[in-house]
């Protein structure tokens, strides 16, 4: 097979026509051709450098259809979600998956199953199952160490985790949010050599002059984009690009060809850019993705221009698999694999009995995975703590789906909810349902649809009743991509429509019970602050209650 290009040759930054002979799925030769600008431009693939596939709510298989229209060839690929779920079973389901399509899946040894103890999981990855991994070809470098107070610390599984890894010889992926100076060196020696959770430049400058890498996250919830992109014009060779968590409806509109599109747009340098959307994770990962190279893996793409990188068609290893928008990855039929344990809830599981009017809330902020604690005031009903919709404090809830346990339920502001309730069971990092309502009933009723489907994502408002389900390991949907993200956009929706004011208002909740992101979260077993790593009580003060219904109590 041979093509033309106008071939944007990002080592040597040069562009210029090429035809390229391919044979057995690797490029056998290269040669300079006379100019011709009416080809399209021809250039590596796009790479995500940092990507939790479950949290697009598609198996591996289904993700990679999806991820190959918008250029994407590879994806470093962490399967901590569905191990907190199914422990090793659930790391062997993503890469036997990954392994029935045409696509290049770079998964690592999950470093933190479960997380935290604070929260109950439904597996765990010790340190003899990180030996195991790593001496797998499939496994290329251990996954995001979340633990980085145990890291700093030096804790004993945690470096035995890291010295696993150092004795394979593969890569360390950080996850240090708002470390600096001293803690941020102590991190860093210990081994991690990526990190993608820099919320400022002034962070993530001092993680670089430490010999970190930076991959700029730009996904469905964490936008880090506008804070992070100018570091690539001093720090080419040492950023990457990510999406972290992308979500279904907005992976099947663009993908790492958008934040090339946004930093050209920007004024960036092309090659830079392309540097660090192509070719720097193919360096830090070793990963076996073609850079159209003489003896390279075939795997390229076509575009039609170098600002919106609009992909005629995308090949890996010499096959097409992407043209004009449209998907030549074949479906296949998708095994189930579950864990979820728990009886329906009655609405009178989600009261609590108020200790007074103020509370501690959780600020959930639109495009980011931090939520700061503020002080809020609730409605007091026959002695329980009622939602405030006037001050948008509304009750949320985290529920135990492994087990038959008592739900824990606090405060938290900006979901924006006028009625009714909103549910997941991917709520990161244990995957125990997360709902945020304006009443128990409407609660109770949301949390009830997903522990029916054993997974999902559910919306309800009076007799309206949304669901989309989740049945593999009630994170994943084993349907059709495109069909998920379709019902996946009904379901946002009808959540917009009684009021969600936040982007994307299941990616946020799904985070609100993420423990190693600061500041105030909720897991299973309680309010929990993420600076000290310690439960907090939700009341702020005690006194004497009465009944304080539908009043404003601010």
């Amino acid at each position: 097979m041979q093509i033309q290009g106008q071939f944007v040759d990002i080592p040597n930054r040069e562009i210029y026509a090429v035809s390229i002979n391919i044979l057995n799925g690797e490029i056998a030769k290269l040669t300079k051709i006379e100019s011709d600008t009416s080809l399209p431009y021809l250039m590596p693939g796009f790479i995500d450098a940092h990507v939790h596939v479950e949290s697009s709510m598609l198996v591996p298989s289904e993700f990679a259809r999806l991820a190959v229209v918008h250029g994407t060839v590879a994806t470093v690929s962490d399967p901590h979600e569905i191990a907190n779920v199914c422990g090793m079973e659930g790391v062997e389901y993503m890469i036997e998956n990954g392994k029935q399509v045409p696509f290049k899946f770079y998964f690592g040894a999950p470093s933190c199953v479960p997380a935290t103890p604070f929260e109950t999981a439904g597996g765990e990855i010790n340190a003899q199952d990180i030996e195991n991994l790593m001496s797998r070809p499939e496994i290329h470098y251990l996954a995001e160490m979340m633990n980085w107070p145990g890291t700093v610390n030096r804790d004993e599984l945690v470096m035995e985790k890291i010295r696993i890894s150092k004795k394979y010889g593969k890569p360390i992926d950080g996850h240090a949010p708002g470390l600096k100076g001293e803690l941020a060196e102590k991190y860093v020696s210990a081994g991690p050599s990526t990190d993608h959770e820099c919320f400022t430049a002034e962070e993530a400058l001092g993680k670089l002059k430490l010999g970190m890498k930076i991959a700029i996250r730009e996904g469905s919830a964490a936008k880090n984009f506008e804070a992070l992109i100018d570091l690539i014009d001093q720090y080419p060779e040492m950023i990457m690009f990510c999406s972290d968590d992308k979500h279904p409806d907005n992976l099947a509109i663009s993908h790492i060809n958008d934040l090339a599109a946004r930093a050209v747009e920007k004024g960036k340098d092309i090659f830079n850019v392309l540097q660090a959307a192509c070719l720097n994770p193919i360096a830090h990962y070793a990963m076996n993705v073609g850079q159209l190279r003489e003896g390279d893996p075939a795997d390229f793409i076509l575009v039609k221009d170098l600002k919106n990188f609009q992909v005629i068609s995308t090949y890996i290893d010499g096959e097409k698999v992407a043209e004009n928008g449209e998907t030549l990855i074949q479906p296949i039929t998708n095994e189930i694999i579950n864990n979820f344990n728990t009886s329906l809830k009655k609405p009178e599981d989600f009261q609590i009995t108020a200790n007074g009017n103020k509370v501690r809330v959780i600020e959930a902020l639109d495009g980011q995975l931090i939520t700061p604690e503020i002080s809020g005031e609730i409605l007091i009903k026959n002695g329980f703590a009622e939602s405030n919709p006037d001050e948008d404090i509304l009750k949320i809830t985290v529920v135990n789906r492994y087990e038959d346990a008592p739900p824990a339920v606090a405060f938290i502001k900006n979901f924006g909810l006028k009625t009714g309730a909103i549910a997941s069971s991917v709520g990161h990092d244990s995957h125990n349902i997360i709902a945020v309502g304006i009443d128990d009933e409407s609660i109770c009723k949301a949390v009830n649809l997903i522990i029916a489907a054993k997974g999902g994502v559910s919306a309800v408002s009076g007799n309206q009743e949304e669901i989309l389900p989740l049945p593999v390991g009630g994170i994943m949907s084993a349907s059709d991509g495109y069909e998920v993200a379709a019902a996946y956009t009904n379901i946002d929706r009808l959540a917009k429509e009684i009021g969600a004011t936040l982007n994307s208002p299941f990616m946020t909740l799904s985070f609100m019970a993420l423990l190693v992101i600061p500041d105030l979260k909720l897991s299973d077993k309680g309010l929990f602050n993420g600076q000290r790593f310690e439960f907090e009580e939700v009341f702020l003060e005690s006194q004497k209650t009465g009944d304080r219904s539908n009043q404003n109590l601010e």
